[in-house]
């Protein structure tokens, strides 16, 4: 081989490894943004992310935020508030059933708000049935009246999270604890489901002109239940307490989990984790499978017409005792309550 030919060979080997090196200490030291998990910041592309039990044992999982950080300690239950939305005209339907059931878990956890004063139910609450003087009509400045008055009761108190239900559910009391017990209370979360499949679009009435058009944003049902944590509650004080949840209602014109979620995603932009164990009336209670009421956390009824109720699907008592299947429900979670059959 010509010496000429043999040094050009020579050179070309040594050119590639300097390369080759050089590749391998930019790549150490330069971290390159992997643009398959980075998420589109739009509101109108931008889906809740959810949360699963599973992901804490999985810290790759990319939609699942709590585990970003060390597993916090756990919730106990009586770090948690928890409010229930009802109105006089179901204080002797829809009361009953939840005082002989649930309510019994969590008797000094839970707090009543109402629209009146009534001396039977002060009675049975042990003195937790708030009347928030707000009107008993269920239109949307009534119910953010309510929950107004629910969210500055927490502010109060010296609970870690603030858990909101309807009167019309049922609340698997140590399955919410063990779902509070995988988040920490001093980072801002919003815990819900929605009953949309898209983010609600409403137009922005904001005053300035730069705001004009529409935004959007998800929010979690009512009816289904929903938790704030305390760090994210203190942040929404200048937002909403002391009656100003109630104007920013008045200004987008829409119900208390609407202008909750406006107030949190909007505002605020503190996305919603979806828990998928939170069931409204709005979805069908049949399809619950019952061997998954133990992981649950809550569920609701409805009629759908006179003879026809929208109800979990489970053996117990006769549908004219139990017509909410609550009492049947209860007892097939927990066996040993004494109105339980043997």
């Amino acid at each position: 081989m010509p010496s000429r030919l043999k040094r050009l060979l020579q050179s070309s080997v040594l050119l590639a490894a300097l390369t080759y090196t050089s590749v391998l200490v930019y790549q150490r030291n330069v971290s390159v943004p992997d643009i398959s998990t980075n998420q589109v910041e739009g509101w109108h592309e931008r889906a809740p992310q959810s949360w699963r039990e599973e992901d804490v044992a999985a810290p790759t999982a990319p939609e699942a935020r709590l585990t970003a950080t060390a597993k916090p300690p756990g919730t106990r239950l009586h770090e948690i508030f928890i409010s229930v939305k009802t109105t006089s005209n179901y204080h002797k339907w829809r009361l009953p059933v939840i005082l002989k059931t649930w309510f019994q878990l969590a008797k000094q956890q839970t707090w009543f708000f109402t629209d009146s004063d009534d001396e039977e139910f002060q009675k049975k609450t042990n003195g937790h049935m708030v009347n928030t003087n707000c009107s008993s009509s269920h239109n949307r400045k009534a119910l953010c009246c309510k929950m107004s008055v629910e969210f500055d009761f927490f502010l109060e108190s010296d609970k870690k999270w603030f858990c909101h239900f309807d009167d019309d559910n049922f609340v698997n009391v140590p399955r919410l604890e063990r779902l509070l017990g995988e988040f920490n209370s001093q980072e801002e979360w919003y815990l819900g489901k929605p009953s949309i499949r898209a983010p609600l679009e409403i137009l922005n009435r904001e005053t300035k002109p730069l705001n004009k058009g529409n935004v959007s944003f998800w929010f979690a049902t009512g009816g289904a239940g929903f938790c704030l944590s305390r760090a994210l509650a203190l942040k929404m004080m200048p937002l909403a307490s002391g009656g100003k949840f109630m104007s920013i209602g008045e200004k987008i014109r829409l119900p208390d989990d609407v202008t909750m979620g406006y107030i949190i995603e909007h505002l605020l932009k503190k996305p919603l984790t979806v828990v998928d164990q939170f069931h409204s009336h709005l979805e069908p209670m049949k399809f619950l499978r019952q061997d998954t009421f133990h992981d649950q956390i809550t569920f609701s009824y409805s009629r759908y017409s006179k003879d026809e109720m929208n109800v979990v699907k489970i053996d117990g008592f006769n549908t004219r005792v139990d017509p909410t299947r609550f009492l049947s429900l209860h007892c097939f979670l927990f066996p040993y309550f004494p109105f339980c059959p043997r």
